[in-house]
């Protein structure tokens, strides 16, 4: 083959976001930091899909018309950071391939090359041992290759094999990525999409359908994911097929040993037959306890922190989608330009109810659902954008993921001049609105507001979804992490002693005041009892306590 058409690049790209989609989940667990919310394979799916749908719609493609499609898509469907960079890396290939008349070798080494340099440009700081190292590493290899065949099929083989070789050296790049024992998770996705368009080229069998929605499974026990205990992990369920001594004496010590290692504990016992039910964090004790009785059968594990996070990710769908409609019929309904146009407006990303009314209730114009469990796109910063009738508006990405498609956005708005905070946590971009000063230009409050943010710590309590050593700290699956702004801070089994351990490595003589956001899964009492202790640790420090409301972590502590 030594040429593509535009059909066959169509075929290539469905072919290409299909292969992603597929290893998505897989992806996702790459993360460095073992967290329940690690969207790496969700963003870059998300992006690729946006444009697949635009790339599938075209009957007559054509190299320039597809070209726009794969640009524009990916642009305004871009989520998170390695989302944003796939966008970029497809809007430089496109820009080299639309005016051919047939993509050869020469026009894909010309691609990849433009593809990475638009990439690179496009991240203020790039780092190596990443998806652009990936994304380069391919190029350089394409510029090599172009001299010695014109078989776009071997071309593209070797340039995958190389792919894969420079995504295997990045933990040498990234001490941290070799810490957890993991690649990046980016270029891992990058590779995936272009296994994927080989995949096409080659004709294999492979369903181009684009139902990407995702599929509702109920929670283990019958239990709704939302109200789930999830301090153990694992749904166990087996059949004791007695052989040995199994009396009322055993049972007893049996359910003692199961209410040791977890709870939901059920025992129902039916003459040489015990069936058996526990929620556990280690389903191999319970297993290894019970064949001291018998052999087993019907043996059942679920993992619930996976169905939990899954159903946040839909419902964050649900909702952003919601928004979506809302916002088109409000635009129909009332066209924001008959309101008079104010001379600043607020935007800022924000999940959990509690951290709404927050927002709200110090001035902000329009909230994007988004943060840590689903990442908002380019597209609905721009709808955002559309529905606050200012001349400057600020936007507050609130999470170091968002940074990029928030910053995509700006670049893309014409008639409004939009101002990017660079807030990562939801804390800095509380302070920063506070902090806002309507006398002071655009420029000056946004030098203002990063200031008074560097000022603000945040740290973030949850659990680990995997065993792994971060920052030279053990972690195993369900320990409880505090995470600050650089990193773990501490380890533990505990969210009470956790989140205490995680405020006394941020605390210091300069601190003044603590606020601590409880989330969906802490009861306000809960939160109160901790708020005591924290008093009385920090009596030199203001404390407060709020209702962030958040999914996945269980308090939000800000130290200011």
């Amino acid at each position: 083959m030594n040429t593509i058409d535009a059909k066959g690049l169509q075929k290539s790209f469905l072919a290409g976001a299909k292969g992603l989609e597929a290893k998505k989940d897989w992806i996702n667990e790459l993360n460095v930091f073992p967290v329940p919310d690690g969207d790496t394979g969700t963003n870059m799916t998300m992006t690729i899909m946006a444009a697949a749908r635009e790339v599938a719609a075209i009957e007559n493609p054509t190299l320039e018309n597809l070209s726009k499609a794969i640009s524009s898509g990916s642009l305004r469907g871009a989520r998170g950071n390695s989302g944003v960079i796939l966008s970029q890396l497809f809007r430089g290939f496109t820009k080299e391939i639309k005016k051919a008349d047939v993509i050869t070798t020469t026009t894909l080494a010309n691609a990849f090359v433009r593809a990475t340099e638009t990439a690179y440009k496009a991240v203020m700081k790039p780092k190596e041992g990443t998806i652009l190292t990936v994304a380069k590493g391919m190029a350089d290899k394409a510029v090599e290759l172009v001299t010695e065949t014109e078989d776009i099929i071997e071309f593209a083989e070797k340039i995958i094999a190389h792919g894969d070789y420079v995504l295997s050296q990045t933990p040498e790049m990234l001490p941290i990525l070799k810490q957890a024992g993991v690649v990046d998770s980016g270029g891992q996705g990058l590779m995936q999409v272009m296994k994927g368009c080989l995949d096409g080229l080659l004709g294999k069998e492979i369903s181009l359908s684009l139902d990407d929605s995702p599929v509702s499974r109920p929670a283990a026990g019958g239990a709704s994911v939302e109200e789930a205990d999830i301090r153990f992990g694992y749904c166990t369920e087996f059949i004791i097929n007695v052989e040995k001594a199994y009396g009322s004496r055993e049972e007893m010590d049996f359910k003692a040993y199961l209410e040791s290692i977890g709870d939901s504990i059920v025992v129902v016992s039916d003459d040489d037959v015990v069936k058996v039910h526990v929620h556990t964090n280690d389903p191999g004790l319970a297993i290894q306890k019970a064949l001291t009785f018998g052999s087993l059968s019907r043996m059942k594990i679920d993992n619930m922190r996976e169905e939990h996070h899954e159903r946040l990710i839909m419902n964050a769908e649900k909702k952003a989608a919601q928004q979506k409609q809302q916002a088109d019929e409000k635009r129909e309904d009332v066209c924001p330009e008959a309101e008079p146009r104010k001379e600043y407006g607020f935007i800022a990303v924000s999940i959990g109810e509690g951290f709404g009314e927050i927002f709200q209730g110090i001035g902000t114009d329009y909230l994007i659902e988004g943060g840590q469990t689903m990442n908002p796109s380019t597209e609905d910063m721009l709808n955002a954008v559309e529905q606050v009738n200012a001349d400057t508006i600020y936007i507050f990405p609130n999470n170091s993921n968002i940074i990029l498609a928030a910053e995509q956005a700006a670049s893309l708005v014409e008639n409004k001049k939009i101002i990017v905070v660079p807030s990562k946590t939801v804390p800095q971009g509380i302070t920063a609105i506070i902090n806002f000063a309507p006398e002071l230009s655009p420029e000056e409050n946004k030098a203002a507001m990063i200031e008074e943010m560097s000022r603000v710590k945040t740290g973030q309590i949850t659990y680990a979804v995997r065993n792994t050593v971060i920052d030279d700290k053990e972690i195993n699956q369900g320990d409880i992490m505090g995470i600050g702004d650089k990193g773990i801070l501490c380890v533990g089994q505990s969210v009470k002693e956790t989140t205490l351990n995680t405020l006394a490595a941020m605390v210091d003589d300069e601190a003044e005041l603590i606020t601590v956001y409880y989330g969906a899964d802490i009861t306000r009492e809960t939160a109160e009892k901790l708020l005591a202790c924290i008093q009385e640790a920090y009596p030199g420090c203001e404390v407060e306590l709020q209702n962030g409301g958040q999914p996945i972590y269980y308090y939000l502590l800000s130290v200011e």
